[in-house]
C-alpha cells in the first residue's frame, strides 16, 4: 500500500460501511437494494430482512450481477465483509457506481436478523 493510501484510506475505503452506517443509509435511501452474497445455507440461517441472495461462489454469479438495474443504490453483505468486498468490486468494474460493503459483515450487524 502506497504512502498517501496508508494515510488518508483508499477510495475503497469509502464504500465499506460501519454497521450503524450501513442501516442508517439504507433505510434512508428510496433506491436501495441489499444483496446478501453468502451461501444458500448461510442465508437460510440467519440474514438481513429483505435482503436477496446471489452466491457469490455459483458460476452464475457475474451473470445474475449484470442483470441488476445499474441506477440503483446496492448494499452488500457476507459473514465478515470478504467477500461482499469481492463481490462490491465486481460490481464497480461492471459500472455500479452506488455500491456498499458491510465492513464487519453480519457477525458484526447490529440491526434485525431473520432466521428460519
Amino acid at each position: 500500500m502506497g504512502l498517501i493510501n496508508s494515510l488518508f484510506g483508499s477510495r475503497e475505503d469509502e464504500n465499506n460501511l460501519d454497521s450503524n452506517t450501513f442501516e442508517k443509509m439504507m433505510n434512508e435511501d428510496s433506491n436501495a437494494v441489499l444483496l446478501d452474497v453468502r451461501t444458500h445455507q448461510e442465508y437460510q440461517t440467519e440474514r438481513i430482512p429483505n435482503s436477496i441472495l446471489i452466491d457469490i461462489y455459483q458460476p452464475t454469479f457475474l451473470d445474475k450481477i449484470q442483470r441488476l438495474e445499474k441506477n440503483k443504490t446496492y448494499y452488500v453483505y457476507c459473514r465478515s465483509g470478504q467477500r461482499s468486498l469481492t463481490a462490491c468490486k465486481h460490481m464497480k468494474q461492471l459500472g455500479f457506481e452506488k455500491v456498499f460493503n458491510l465492513k464487519p459483515g453480519i457477525m458484526g450487524w447490529h440491526g434485525e436478523i431473520e432466521q428460519d
